[in-house]
């Protein structure tokens, strides 16, 4: 029986996948929205979301608990100021997965996944660069 046995293996052992959805955490903080495939995009999200609410905490020990699991300073960094500050007034659906259909090579279902507040998250990266 499945009992409480929620993760998504995505066909990988356990330091693949952590390493995989680490690398995806970190795109979709960089640019904001990133396409993946529809299972990947599924189990980053609860990922993506966790480290919205560690940003949204603000202190050292949320800080050093990103950075243990991102592995990037300046993601850490942008997640921190940016990111977190603008799903401030947000309790939580930080992310938003949109299906495209399929990939034209191997017929696998491909889909967006992108930050709610991304027009907060512009203003702000905007208002930085002046």
């Amino acid at each position: 029986m499945r009992h409480r046995r929620k993760t998504v293996k995505l066909q990988r052992d356990t330091a693949h996948r952590r390493s995989l959805l680490a690398n995806l955490a970190c795109s979709l903080i960089e640019h904001g929205r990133i396409r993946t495939t529809l299972a990947k995009a599924k189990a980053l999200r609860p990922v993506a979301e966790k480290m919205v609410t560690l940003a949204k905490r603000g202190d050292l020990h949320a800080r050093r608990q990103a950075l243990a699991f991102l592995r990037q300073k300046d993601t850490v960094k942008k997640l921190f100021d940016e990111v977190g500050s603008a799903c401030e007034d947000r309790k939580g659906g930080y992310c938003r997965i949109t299906k495209l259909g399929a990939r034209m090579s191997d017929s696998a279902p491909m889909a967006y996944i992108e930050w709610t507040d991304i027009e907060d998250m512009a203003l702000a990266s905007t208002n930085e660069d002046e």
